[in-house]
């Protein structure tokens, strides 16, 4: 068992991203099993869940013209404008049914205004806007996280940067987290990780 001072943070194992998803992560599902075995070593676990309402600005559909996985600049900077994804109640919101949920003493909810992305468990995109799982972490004296999950190169490094920058010892467990790897983010994002005192194992 890790101390109770240490946290496993989910980031976002949902059917959408998951093989068969709007927004498959090749290989998505089989870091499942390595996760829930991981939940037994902590005290705190915290899910997260992209959970977007169907008119948000980051769907290319709701730009008409638009091609998914171009760029767009919204009021707090550059934008990938997604495929349709992780909308509020469907079934690709939903966590995927082999994860183990019931040890999860939290789960946050990120990306549910319309005029904003969320990739981050600590902030929106605007790096300004809270979550509030900053606030619950201290309040449990967590003050060393662990993140799982997926995609390696978006919202689990925007949250392991944004959890560096908030002053956590930060790990992320490659071997339980996938990438989508557009366009180099895979590289830029470990590199970008590493520069912040992150520790890849």
């Amino acid at each position: 068992m890790k101390p109770a001072t240490d946290a496993l943070i989910v980031i976002d194992v949902q059917n959408d991203f998951c093989p068969g998803g709007a927004l498959a992560v090749a290989g998505g599902d089989e870091i499942i099993s390595r996760i829930n075995g991981l939940m037994g070593d902590f005290a705190t676990v915290v899910l997260t869940q992209d959970w977007h309402p169907a008119n948000h600005a980051s769907f290319a559909a709701n730009h008409p013209g638009a091609e998914p996985f171009s760029l767009t600049t919204m009021p707090y900077g550059p934008q990938v404008l997604w495929p349709t994804h992780c909308v509020q109640g469907t079934a690709g919101a939903e966590f995927h049914k082999d994860l183990r949920t019931d040890p999860a003493q939290l789960v946050i909810r990120k990306g549910f205004r319309p005029e904003i992305d969320s990739y981050s468990a600590f902030f929106e995109n605007d790096h300004n806007t809270p979550t509030g799982l900053e606030g619950y972490l201290r309040s449990r004296g967590v003050t060393a996280l662990t993140l799982v999950g997926l995609a390696t190169d978006y919202c689990v490094a925007y949250s392991a940067l944004d959890a560096a920058r908030l002053g956590f010892n930060v790990t992320v467990l490659e071997g339980a987290t996938r990438a989508i790897d557009l366009n180099g983010s895979l590289a830029a994002a470990r590199a970008e990780m590493q520069a912040a005192g992150v520790r890849l194992t």
